[in-house]
């Protein structure tokens, strides 16, 4: 029998200074059985370091030609692709082919320095992509954050994020490799 996404629901509060956006989101997210915490909590940060009205978490783990996230336009056009993790150069090509943007977040340090060496310079061509890695041991902090229901609140300013729920605050700003 196979096993099924667990289910979490989220209500974020995102208050991006940088951008102009302030808005509260009430999120459901399904964690695939083989996913971590980790990476839901990353795909949630993803999620709220872009927020918008029309982006859309997506069937991701279980589907190759689909992102993590992202968002579509009012005529259906792909305008944004967000990517955790280590994708691929095949997979990040896909979305640059069909997307306006697209964007990357990694963030297991060690295997993602190793990542950007191997890919970078394969993915030059590509001014309308952009690779960012969250700072050692952030993505753990997050994955402390994870809970069946969640309330947390984000603001950036300036570049640097706050991600808070009522117990703990997590500060940090992240890299951009591209």
């Amino acid at each position: 029998m196979a096993l099924s996404s667990t289910i979490f629901r989220c209500t974020l509060q995102v208050s991006d200074l940088d951008r102009g956006h302030y808005q509260t989101h009430n999120l459901t997210l399904a964690r695939h059985p083989s996913e971590t915490d980790e990476r839901m909590m990353v795909r949630l940060l993803a999620f709220a370091l872009n927020a918008d009205e029309h982006l859309r978490f997506t069937r991701g783990l279980s589907q190759d030609d689909e992102p993590d996230l992202w968002q579509h336009s009012l005529n259906g056009e792909i305008t944004l692709w967000v990517e955790t993790g280590q994708p691929d150069e095949k997979r990040i090509r896909k979305g640059c082919a069909r997307s306006e943007r697209v964007i990357v977040y990694c963030f297991q340090h060690r295997s993602a320095s190793v990542w950007w060496k191997q890919i970078s310079a394969k993915l030059e061509r590509f001014s309308h992509l952009s690779v960012f890695k969250l700072p050692e041991e952030v993505s753990e902090q997050l994955a402390s954050l994870a809970q069946r229901n969640m309330d947390l609140q984000c603001t950036i300013q300036e570049g640097e994020i706050w991600l808070s729920n009522e117990d703990t605050s997590i500060q940090f700003t992240l890299e951009k490799w591209r």
